[in-house]
């Protein structure tokens, strides 16, 4: 079993997520008492979303790529950036490293193509809605179409990852808002909502919309797993 890398912290709520899956994944596919093998370094997301808001992006990239050196000197064989947002200084800190980075946007891709999904909705953070580095390489790379929702929507799902879904808040509100959001996406021609934000899916889960949704905590760490158990 190779050991997976796991660049935590962004927020610790979400990685709680992945660790449980990373091990429950293991344990499902080689049963007993099995569990996965994980390195973490788990970063202080007060710092990270300083930065992110300031728009200081290297910073940011500095910061993750010393914690990513860590993370590989500690005997990781591939790494999980485990957040949707810090992806967009992926190429950065993969120039730093000599392990791979298992990118979550391509994870996701690999997913929807199976699925035969070639036109989704995207809800993530204002940064991963707004910007290309996430768009650009689900549509460039996997030939997906991607619609975001409007900028008032955007803002209001940007501000629930931060004041509530980051510091562990599910309110019923928020969950109402995006739903109303996501079934607007679908109306418009999305076959299905990416979970573009690694805390989304702690707030909206299947059972709350009939519209298909991409957990993309879920499938980065099923895809973790899958590298981590191959021969």
């Amino acid at each position: 079993m190779k050991t997976i890398g796991m660049l935590g912290g962004m927020s610790w709520e979400s990685t709680a997520s992945y660790y449980k899956a990373l091990n429950e994944g293991v344990k499902h596919s080689l049963g007993g008492l099995h569990s996965a093998k994980i390195c973490m370094v788990s970063v202080d997301f007060s710092e990270i979303e300083a930065l992110q808001h300031q728009g200081d992006w290297q910073q940011t990239a500095k910061l993750l790529t010393k914690a990513a050196k860590s993370v590989e000197v500690g005997g990781a064989d591939f790494l999980l950036i485990c957040t949707n947002t810090m992806h967009k200084v992926a190429d950065e800190i993969a120039s730093n490293i000599t392990i791979p980075i298992l990118h979550i946007a391509d994870a996701t891709a690999e997913q929807l193509k199976l699925d035969n999904i070639s036109r989704v909705g995207l809800l993530g953070t204002q940064f991963t809605m707004e910007q290309n580095f996430y768009k650009e390489r689900l549509t460039n790379k996997h030939n997906i179409e991607v619609l975001i929702p409007e900028p008032n929507e955007r803002k209001r799902v940007h501000e629930v990852i931060y004041s509530q879904l980051c510091q562990g808040i599910i309110d019923d509100d928020s969950r109402t808002d995006y739903v109303r959001i996501i079934e607007r996406l679908f109306a418009q021609g999305a076959q299905a909502i990416i979970l573009g934000c690694t805390e989304i899916a702690l707030l909206v889960k299947p059972q709350h919309t009939q519209v298909p949704l991409y957990d993309t905590t879920k499938i980065h760490a099923e895809a973790a797993v899958k590298l981590a158990l191959a021969k």
